[in-house]
């Protein structure tokens, strides 16, 4: 089992997760982060800290394009390992439903 970022985070991008993860699995693009999967430890401290519930076992049902979207991205996108400033709209987009297919960016973020 390995933890995964899904598509609440999209436009959300808390971060809160980031600075309690103990191995720096997370990676940043352009508006959403994603898990290594290969790193991941499984020690599931990240999960609770997502305010927009983002973060979920891989094990759960039907969160196998999220698997593949994490690990194609994390080999892509710069890893972060200190929390930054989340968008000013956070809060108007938690819980938006089709965000993939209205937000989704390629593009990586900054990285620390």
């Amino acid at each position: 089992m390995t933890y995964i970022v899904i598509e609440n985070c999209i436009k959300c991008k808390y971060m809160d997760c980031v600075e309690v993860c103990p191995v720096d699995c997370f990676y940043e693009g352009d508006n959403m982060l994603v898990i290594h999967p290969d790193e991941c430890i499984d020690c599931g401290v990240c999960e609770p800290e997502c305010p927009a519930e983002a973060i979920k076992p891989d094990t759960e049902p039907g969160l196998e394009k999220w698997l593949e979207i994490n690990t194609k991205f994390a080999d892509i996108w710069p890893n972060i390992t200190q929390k930054g400033e989340s968008p000013e709209d956070a809060e108007k987009h938690d819980g938006e439903q089709g965000k993939f297919e209205k937000y989704f960016s390629e593009e990586p973020g900054e990285g620390d």
